[in-house]
């Protein structure tokens, strides 16, 4: 399924979904933070230095056989551990709001700039120092790293994480039941395009692709009897011009002394040929095309056959024997796909050798008929493979191609799933490739 696509409608929506989904988590969440995270921090550092600035003052005021219990009971009511020590300290590296909000609630109470220091505890616990200056000395109130509880970063990159992933999931889930019918629109019209006739596609999704699946579906059914009519009319038509064609041939020949002008009914006979020869291509394309049954085909022997058959008009045909192991394909189908390319190649080639060779890997088998000739345009590359498709220099009406032999080429590598190409040789001249993928075996 071609879902992972940079162009494909799934990741469109998922990448318009997301995108908005984050925008809207993260304006969520800054709100949030700035009308309730922030003045609940702010407030709790306001108590918590109005508590600082109090206890220092008490504790300066006390006796000090008194200032031990005092701190004793400031550590276990509010976590606050008095020092009058005078070491220095660093200065804090912490990036928690909460400090910030501290900083500026103790500078507002004492009217004076404080920085905030850092240690390391014995139990590898961040600790934050704050020294408070009372009359003559300094007094040094201290607290874990665990008495401010909160980690808003942390909680907002959670929250954000979990609903980006969340978004994600589900929007995915909810594209892909959108798109996969619209994928399997997208997979069967490509098959068409191709040549192919894809198996009716199931209907289900929104009304609206239900509908356009059904149409489709009836809208493939159509074409693919149209093609089977038109393919069954022109048969039905080349076999009926068959006999009166016979027949003109026949009283062409009876007449006495080739009809009195020798030149106008060698004219007359050409001309039948032609027409014989362009009937002859039509039934056979269409007997081709009804042809449906693969067998095992040696493709090396099949080449072979095909030089020791095939009027070369004593053109040299380069072919190195190879071993080809059997693949299951339709014979009739190569022999004339092969034939035609090869005839091509002969009539073409500027009565110069004519090369075919053989590759085989894991995935294709690539059989390439190599010509010496003029060469086919790159921009008309595609459309020699249409009917009666000409060639202004190299392929016009005095050469006696009919016009017909790379359409059958064409519409047989369609109806078998192969690639029929035509490229530019270096050097001069042109390749005709075909390209057979490799069945796997169950």
């Amino acid at each position: 399924m071609r879902l992972v696509k940079s162009k494909s409608y799934f990741w469109k929506i998922i990448i318009t979904i997301g995108v908005v989904s984050v925008g809207f988590q993260i304006i969520t969440l800054s709100t949030l933070a700035y009308y309730m995270v922030v003045p609940l921090g702010q407030r709790a550092a306001e108590d918590l230095a109005s508590v600082i600035t109090h206890a220092a003052e008490t504790w300066h005021s006390l006796p000090a056989n008194n200032q031990k219990v005092f701190s004793d009971r400031m550590f276990n009511k509010h976590e606050l551990l008095i020092s009058s020590s005078t070491e220095k300290l660093d200065d804090s590296t912490s990036l928690l709001p909460y400090l910030y909000f501290l900083e500026t609630s103790l500078n507002k109470e004492l009217g004076i700039k404080i920085q905030i220091k850092q240690t390391l505890g014995k139990d590898e616990q961040d600790w934050f120092w704050v020294d408070i200056p009372i009359s003559d000395i300094t007094v040094r109130f201290g607290f874990p790293r665990s008495r401010i509880g909160v980690n808003p970063p942390i909680a907002f990159f959670l929250l954000l994480t979990i609903g980006i992933f969340l978004t994600i999931v589900t929007a995915a889930l909810l594209t892909q039941r959108l798109t996969i019918p619209i994928d399997r629109l997208y997979q069967a019209a490509q098959a068409m395009g191709k040549g192919h006739w894809p198996e009716p596609i199931k209907v289900d999704g929104p009304e609206e692709l239900a509908v356009l699946t059904r149409e489709f579906n009836r809208m493939n059914i159509q074409v693919k009897e149209l093609l089977s009519n038109r393919t069954t009319l022109l048969a039905g038509i080349a076999h009926d011009l068959r006999t009166p064609l016979t027949q003109i041939q026949l009283a062409l020949a009876m007449l006495p002394d080739e009809g009195g002008d020798a030149e106008l009914m060698s004219s007359i006979h050409d001309d039948l040929n032609v027409i014989n020869r362009l009937i002859g291509e039509t039934l056979s394309i269409s007997m081709e095309l009804e042809e449906e049954q693969d067998a095992p085909t040696d493709i090396g022997k099949e080449i072979e056959k095909l030089i020791s058959t095939i009027q070369t008009n004593g053109i040299e045909i380069k072919w190195s024997k190879t071993e080809t192991p059997c693949q299951v394909l339709h014979p009739l189908a190569l022999r004339r796909i092969l034939t035609n390319f090869l005839v091509n190649a002969i009539r073409y080639g500027d009565k110069k050798p004519v090369t075919i060779s053989y590759q085989c890997d894991d995935k294709n088998i690539i059989i390439q008929i190599l010509d010496e000739g003029p060469g086919i345009p790159v921009e008309q590359s595609e459309a020699v493979f249409r009917p009666f498709y000409r060639l202004e220099k190299s392929r016009g009406s005095g050469t006696g191609g009919s016009g017909l032999g790379l359409a059958i080429v064409k519409q047989l590598a369609d109806a078998n799933k192969w690639a029929a190409l035509l490229k530019p040789r270096n050097g001069g001249g042109t390749i005709a490739e075909l390209v057979i993928p490799v069945k796997v075996k169950n």
